[in-house]
C-alpha cells in the first residue's frame, strides 16, 4: 500500500508538471516520472517521493526558468530606463517649443513695429526718403541710419527664420521621442509578462514539493554552487588576484554588503529590496560613480579587465547573455542578489558561469 501510495502521488505530481510546461509558461523539459524502484538514484528513505537525481532535474529546470526571468528583467529595466530618458527629453523639447513660439511672437511684433514705422513715414522706405532730402547734412546722417535699419531688418529676418527652423526641429524630435517612448512601453509590458510567467512557472514547480524535498532541493543548489566554486578556485583563476579596492570601490562594497539579507525583487533598486543590477548600480551610485542600470549595459559600456587584475568593487558579469551580475568583495567571493525567493548574500565568485569582469572606476 505504501508503494502504491508513493507511486500515485508521484504520478500526480509529474502530470501537474507536464500540464504546467504545456501551457507555454515554461520551456524547460518536464521532469521525468520518478521511479521508486530505480537503483542508485532511489531515495534512501522509502517515504521520500523523489530521489536526488529527480530533484536535480527539478533544480536545473527551476534554474533555467529563473535565468530566463533574469534576462527578461534586464530587458524590462533597460526599457524602463530608456522610457525615463525619453520622457525627460520630451519635457525639455516641449519647453523648447514653448520658448520658440514665444520667441517667434516677439520677433513678429518687432517686424510689425518696423512696418508701422514705415507707414507713419508715408509708406516710403528709408532709402527713398533720403533721396528726396535737400539737406546735405541730413543726407549724410541718414546714410548711417539706412544702413543700420537694413542691418536690423536683415538680422530680424535671419533670426525669425532660424527660430522657425529650430521650432520645426524640436517638434520633429519630440514626435520621434514620443514614438520611441511608446515602443519602449510596449517592450516593458512584454518583458513584464514574460518575467511573471517564468517566475510563476518556477514557483509552481517548487510548490509541488514537500518541505523536506524543498530543503533537499536547496541543499542541491548549494552543492552545485560549491562544486563550481571549487573547480574555479582549483583552476588557478584567482591565484594571483591581490588587488586592493580603490576608495570608490571600497565605498561600493560597503554599501552592497550592508544590503545582505534584503530580498530579491525584480526591477527593484532599493532601499528595501534589489534585483542583481539594481544592487550593483545603487552601490556604485553610493560611491558617487553612476553606472548603467542593467547587467547587460554594464557589460557593454564599462571597461573590461582581466580576472587576474580584479579588485574589490569590480563587477563580475555572468552567463552568455550577461543576465546576472555580482560585485567582487575579495577572497574569491561576491555579494549579489540571486533570484526571486532568495536574499542578497555572499557567494563564491565562481559559483556561476563567468562571462567577464568590468571596472566602473577605471
Amino acid at each position: 500500500m505504501n508503494r502504491r501510495h508513493c507511486a500515485t502521488a508521484a504520478i500526480t505530481l509529474v502530470c501537474a508538471l507536464a500540464l504546467l510546461t504545456s501551457t507555454g509558461q515554461a520551456s524547460a523539459a518536464p521532469v521525468p516520472e520518478p521511479s521508486p524502484s530505480s537503483s542508485s538514484a532511489a531515495p534512501a528513505d522509502p517515504s521520500q517521493r523523489y530521489s536526488n537525481a529527480d530533484l536535480e532535474k527539478v533544480r536545473e529546470q527551476i534554474e533555467t526558468l529563473y535565468r530566463k526571468a533574469g534576462a527578461a528583467t534586464d530587458a524590462y529595466n533597460l526599457a524602463e530606463e530608456q522610457t525615463k530618458k525619453q520622457s525627460d527629453e520630451i519635457v525639455k523639447l516641449a519647453k523648447a517649443i514653448v520658448d520658440g513660439q514665444a520667441r517667434i511672437a516677439a520677433l513678429k511684433d518687432r517686424a510689425g513695429a518696423q512696418a508701422r514705422e514705415q507707414y507713419r513715414n508715408g509708406g516710403l522706405p528709408p532709402g527713398a526718403q533720403l533721396a528726396l532730402s535737400n539737406d546735405p547734412k541730413l543726407f549724410l546722417d541718414g546714410i548711417n541710419k539706412v544702413r543700420q535699419s537694413q542691418q536690423a531688418s536683415k538680422s530680424l529676418l535671419t533670426e525669425l527664420n532660424q527660430t522657425q527652423q529650430d521650432l520645426e526641429t524640436y517638434t520633429q524630435d519630440a514626435s520621434a521621442n514620443w514614438e520611441k517612448l511608446e515602443a519602449n512601453r510596449v517592450k516593458q509590458a512584454k518583458a513584464k509578462k514574460k518575467i511573471n510567467a517564468q517566475i510563476k512557472a518556477a514557483e509552481k514547480l517548487e510548490s509541488r514539493l514537500e518541505k523536506k524535498e524543498r530543503d533537499r532541493l536547496r541543499q542541491l543548489e548549494q552543492d552545485a554552487a560549491n562544486r563550481a566554486q571549487t573547480a574555479w578556485l582549483s583552476s588557478g583563476a584567482v591565484k594571483d588576484v591581490s588587488g586592493e579596492a580603490s576608495e570608490a570601490g571600497a565605498a561600493a562594497v560597503a554599501f552592497a554588503t550592508a544590503q545582505i539579507g534584503k530580498p530579491y525583487v525584480w526591477g527593484a533598486e532599493g532601499p528595501g529590496s534589489y534585483d542583481c543590477s539594481g544592487l550593483t548600480s545603487r552601490a556604485w551610485l553610493a560611491a558617487k560613480r553612476p553606472i548603467p542600470r542593467t547587467s547587460q549595459e554594464q557589460w557593454r559600456l564599462l571597461p573590461r579587465i582581466d580576472i587576474r587584475d580584479m579588485r574589490p568593487g569590480d563587477l563580475i558579469i555572468y552567463h552568455a547573455d550577461a543576465s546576472h551580475v555580482g560585485m567582487y568583495v575579495g577572497d574569491g567571493a561576491i555579494v549579489h542578489s540571486p533570484r526571486p525567493g532568495r536574499n542578497v548574500t555572499l557567494a563564491g565568485a565562481g559559483s556561476m558561469k563567468i562571462l567577464g569582469v568590468v571596472r566602473p572606476d577605471k
